[in-house]
């Protein structure tokens, strides 16, 4: 075993931190007039971290071969508990949608646990097929793509089109980087592009979001008052920011302050400084998951750190491109720093994954 990465440590648990003290930064007024205790959300974040801090260390001692043991019947359980989502009583829709599951004080997204198993699948299905089934269409993508649909689908139907795309996102690198022909990925995605468009206008409000972002100010009330409340936030932060807690957009000017808009609430209070220090740490995470996956000889684990980090990644880009108008607004939050506990500890439980492979070294007869 050599040592562990300790910069991809770092990175990690700076962002961490920094997550859990902006949440509380972001979310005291709201909570004080829907909970009466400024404190609310910031002791549940802390909380979650604490857990996803346990987690991370556990995982990171648990050698990573051991997982693969389990991708089937991880899948097998994600899909399950999607299926669950649909069974009338048992999930809690918030906005129209259901991608929450009711357990007791708790609430559990299956999304998220849907993310890790479709990674952990995808790694273990491309290791155990030769060079020679991978460029096969039949033999290497199509059971991949398969599985990838079917989670799509089910993700999808809740509504949660973003979460959906991140989905089939990871998979389609995963494949590129597992072998796949350039050619076939490409012609797939092209067959894809028309079935997609059609998904994505085939919903009043997904329209109403796509023209929303063509022009926020046609409708600043209503349709656009997300992205114009959040761009104000990010210019009024200047170069340093307001300051720290002092930030006016989160007094209810800004919905979602604490969860999928976290980014502005940054941007208001910290400046460009802030946001491109939390911008430079996903780098790092960045170029640090894809040396460990270049680094690592073992195919499993090789496909397994891409995966993990391009998840985490991707989610990081799409948040921030949301936030500041790259593209248009839609629902999924920024790792480690938005609110939340199913997405900070399934994040926590693969970067442990992650470190644990920085940590194995590979020799000519195996992975020790």
């Amino acid at each position: 075993m050599r040592q562990p990465d300790y910069i991809l440590i770092a990175t990690i648990f700076i962002l961490l931190s920094f997550g859990v003290i902006m949440v509380f930064s972001s979310s005291y007024v709201m909570a004080y007039k829907w909970y009466g205790n400024s404190f609310y959300f910031f002791t549940k974040q802390a909380i979650y971290a604490l857990i996803a801090t346990i987690i991370f260390f556990i995982t990171a001692n648990i050698n990573y071969l051991h997982w693969r043991k389990f991708a089937i019947p991880i899948l097998i359980i994600s899909i399950f508990l999607l299926l669950l989502l649909y069974i009338p009583g048992l999930a809690r829709y918030i906005r129209g949608a259901r991608r929450w599951l009711s357990l007791g004080p708790v609430s559990l997204q299956p999304s998220e646990v849907a993310k890790f198993a479709l990674i952990l699948y995808t790694a273990d299905c491309l290791t155990r097929k030769t060079t020679e089934d991978i460029e096969t269409f039949v033999r290497g993508i199509l059971p991949v793509f398969i599985i990838t649909i079917l989670i799509f689908l089910l993700i999808f139907a809740q509504p949660d089109f973003s979460t959906s795309i991140v989905i089939i996102a990871c998979s389609f690198i995963m494949l590129f980087m597992g072998g796949s022909r350039i050619t076939q990925l490409f012609a797939l995605i092209t067959l894809l592009i028309p079935p997609g468009i059609i998904m994505m206008l085939g919903e009043e409000y997904r329209r109403i979001r796509l023209l929303s972002f063509l022009n926020p100010w046609q409708d600043p009330l209503e349709s656009g008052f997300h992205i114009i409340q959040s761009l104000l936030a990010l210019g009024s932060g200047g170069i340093s920011g307001v300051g720290i807690g002092a930030s006016r957009q989160k007094f209810f000017y800004l919905p979602d302050q604490h969860t999928d808009f976290i980014f502005s609430i940054i941007g208001e209070e910290l400046g460009f400084i802030g946001t491109l220090a939390v911008i430079i740490l996903f780098l790092i995470f960045l170029w640090r998951g894809f040396l460990i996956a270049i680094k690592t000889e073992d195919n499993f684990g090789s496909l397994l750190a891409a995966g993990i980090t391009t998840l985490i990644v991707f989610q990081a880009v799409v948040n921030i491109s949301v936030v500041t108008k790259l593209i248009p607004t839609t629902g999924i939050t920024l790792p480690f720093i938005s609110y939340g506990g199913s997405a900070l500890i399934v994040n926590m439980f693969c970067c442990g994954i992650l470190l644990n492979i920085s940590k194995t070294v590979t020799r000519e007869n195996g992975t020790v």
